[in-house]
């Protein structure tokens, strides 16, 4: 089941790939990667989700994984049984190229009892370097 929370993103086509960020939450999503915005609305059904994102061009200089230049509408349909999502999209404005994705949950680290009982810094206890004898100058 696609989960709230945010994803790293993996995605590529015939003729390009990349990564971004993917938030969703109450039946949005939204994101980022280093050439686009994104953001829309899925929809969960069980272990399936959908989803129709629209993209905003925020850097210039190099086409779309597309191969476009163009802002993009994304349908996207994938399954997401556990904490790695799958899935493909088409572009409206790309008719026939399919993107595939994988999109992996982000988890904050547990906390570590072992983390709390680290001791405090203390220099005194640092070994100490053998004296040498001083040679005369």
């Amino acid at each position: 089941m696609l989960k709230d929370g945010t994803y790293a993103a993996w995605y590529k086509t015939p003729i390009d790939q990349g990564t971004g960020i993917v938030h969703v939450a109450d039946g949005q999503i939204w994101g980022r990667d280093s050439l686009m915005t994104y953001h829309g609305s899925c929809k969960v059904d069980g272990d399936r989700f959908t989803a129709t994102l629209s993209t905003k061009r925020h850097t210039d200089g190099r086409a779309t994984i597309f191969g476009i230049e163009d802002e993009l509408t994304l349908d996207i349909e994938g399954s997401c049984p556990g904490k790695i999502a799958t899935y493909t999209a088409t572009a409206q404005q790309v008719p026939g190229m399919v993107l595939r994705g994988t999109l992996i949950l982000t988890e904050p680290p547990a906390a570590s009892a072992q983390a709390e009982r680290v001791p405090a810094f203390n220099p005194d206890k640092l070994p100490k370097l053998p004296k040498l004898p001083r040679r005369p100058r």
